[in-house]
């Protein structure tokens, strides 16, 4: 699903963080380099601290780093904008509202109202993500795993050419959260989009990912840039693959082990 169009979509120079303004501060991140490419998926894993979402906060342009630049389709990310959509690790859907009413919830938010044309966009993202049947119910009737896809489906609404996912199916149970790995890859591949993509997941970032960040303890710099070569479509069968195993040792080495891999 990788582009080969050698323009990033997204890209971090030199980009570091500190939260306290003072110089003497400790860096959340420090030394980020990275470029992403049209439609091309990139996990981020490390230690917990190490600043994965806060490199997540920088592009989405919730945060503006200390150090360097961050750049979405060659344009310095300074806001927010409406061509990337965020999965936060919960879905905060508002109780109130159908699971289709929360889906245009964005919509409705910023413009005040929606078009008919905008509903229709919401059914067929409700049909993407396997809710169709669940448009008029309220989100406290659906499981942990259908608030998540209800989650993904609103990020989806604007259509955005990046999708931002901060650790998206960390609150769910192995079992779910495994079958959400297969629904987002199927997503995905419907509707391609560049992902950059947080997780402690090891497996979860080899089973989805083109290339696979590995950052050290904070301050979180950059252990490696991981291609992972395994073909798509992925499936159950690709976790049995000896490349699928290869990797992950190789990261879980590069993590629990960093003077080792030095």
């Amino acid at each position: 699903m990788k582009s080969n169009n050698s323009k990033a979509y997204v890209s971090m120079k030199s980009v570091g963080h500190r939260y306290d303004p003072s110089p003497d501060a400790p860096m959340a991140v420090q030394n980020i380099d990275l470029d992403i490419h049209r439609h091309e998926f990139v996990a981020v894993v490390g230690p917990s601290g190490c600043g994965k979402s806060t490199l997540l906060r920088m592009v989405s342009g919730l945060l503006i780093p200390s150090h360097g630049v961050v750049s979405v389709f060659n344009l310095p990310v300074t806001e927010p904008r409406d061509d990337v959509g965020i999965v936060f690790q919960k879905a905060n859907l508002l109780p109130w509202l159908t699971v289709k009413q929360n889906i245009l919830f964005p919509l409705k938010h910023k413009y005040g109202s929606y078009s008919k044309k905008d509903e229709q966009r919401a059914d067929e993202l409700l049909q993407m993500v396997g809710l169709e049947q669940f448009a008029d119910k309220m989100p406290d009737q659906l499981s942990g795993g259908m608030q998540q896809r209800l989650g993904i489906a609103r990020a989806l609404l604007l259509n955005p050419d990046i999708l931002l996912m901060d650790e998206p199916f960390s609150a769910l149970d192995a079992l779910t959260r495994e079958q959400m790995g297969f629904e987002l890859l199927k997503i995905w591949e419907a509707a391609p989009k560049t992902v950059l993509f947080i997780t402690h997941s090891i497996s979860e970032a080899v089973l989805l990912s083109d290339r696979i960040l590995v950052m050290s303890e904070r301050p979180g710099t950059v252990l490696d840039l991981i291609e992972v070569d395994i073909p798509r479509p992925r499936t159950s069968d690709t976790i049995n693959e000896p490349r699928f195993t290869q990797l992950t040792n190789l990261i879980r080495g590069h993590i629990y082990e960093p003077q080792a891999q030095a």
